[in-house]
């Protein structure tokens, strides 16, 4: 449990705690409301006891809610919607992120050549996985910088781009942290850090709904009484997240995902960036969402006529 958090004591007993599988990509920044809702007992206290799921990516996480192995998945929205627009019968129903959790940058050998995202023409450029996060994210820069989007390769390379970038396997990579820091320290170059708030209302217009939790839609009426139950545990979560210190961050994650990390640097990051990234509520902003569907619509992704309307519901944590 993380030091000087709530205790689960005298709020839900063990036998009393209702079992529930929530999936999401196991990368840590997207994961901090989550692992603290959990190792602090925020959840607990609610009456529920959230085993999450680790998935390869936010594609997997969406998976494993469609396809029944889960009872929610927590993604990016852009995950989300792409799903949906396939037929894929889901409710968006909370936001735990209201900033892509990437940076652009470049190999520290291609530094000095590329400087701007439309230096990108003819150059390859890593993301973990076409139609993830980061890849919409990156189409959208390039058709908001007039760029050829069509001379730019992609390289899949799974969630971890870090070794390949700093390689030189490709150009330039979207990278989350702690991989951006240690790329920067190596001589990388940040065209775009969509978790910066200045450059989040300089290349994307404002803040751009990311982390969500969705759940099947059949199921939504019956499940009201647990998402009323896992939002609030996810609320205290954003609350409690800000008032931690970096180690008390970095401790609330299971010691697999951080181990071989700088942990004292990791903890830097997150205090540096929660206020950025975390929302104060877990409520659905529709401008912010508004925003990630047209990035979507920009990168070809979607459908210009794609009707999303029916993904969100704010009956649950308010919008």
């Amino acid at each position: 449990m993380v030091a000087g958090a709530l205790s689960a004591t005298g709020s839900a007993t063990a036998q009393t705690l209702k079992p529930v599988k929530l999936a999401y990509c196991s990368q840590i920044l997207c994961g901090v409301p989550y692992e603290v809702a959990r190792s602090a007992g925020y959840w607990k206290n609610q009456g529920l006891d959230v085993e999450l799921i680790y998935t390869r990516g936010g594609s997997a996480a969406m998976q494993a809610l469609v396809g029944g192995a889960v009872d929610y998945a927590a993604t990016a929205l852009d995950v989300a919607i792409q799903a949906y627009s396939k037929g894929a019968d889901i409710k968006r129903f909370a936001v735990t992120g209201r900033l892509p959790l990437f940076a652009l940058v470049t190999t520290p050998k291609a530094a000095d050549k590329i400087k701007t995202v439309k230096d990108l023409e003819g150059k390859t450029v890593g993301v973990s996985a076409l139609g993830n996060a980061d890849h919409a994210l990156m189409l959208f820069l390039l058709k908001q910088a007039n760029a050829d989007v069509n001379s730019v390769q992609f390289a899949t390379l799974g969630v971890n781009l870090l070794e390949a970038v700093r390689r030189g396997d490709v150009d330039a990579g979207l990278v989350q942290e702690p991989a951006l820091s240690i790329l920067q320290q190596a001589g990388a170059r940040v065209i775009v850090n969509a978790m910066d708030s200045d450059d989040a209302n300089k290349f994307l217009g404002g803040t751009y709904e990311f982390m969500g939790v969705a759940v099947r839609g059949k199921e939504f009426e019956q499940r009201r009484e647990d998402m009323t139950k896992l939002v609030k545990g996810l609320a205290d979560a954003l609350k409690g997240l800000r008032t931690l210190s970096g180690e008390q961050l970095v401790s609330s994650f299971p010691k697999e995902m951080t181990t071989g990390l700088d942990t004292k640097q990791l903890g830097d990051i997150l205090v540096r960036y929660r206020n950025s990234l975390y929302p104060e509520t877990v409520g659905i902003n529709a401008d912010a969402a508004k925003r990630v569907a047209n990035s979507l619509t920009v990168g070809g992704l979607i459908k210009a006529d794609t009707n999303i309307g029916g993904l969100h519901d704010t009956s649950i944590a308010g919008g």
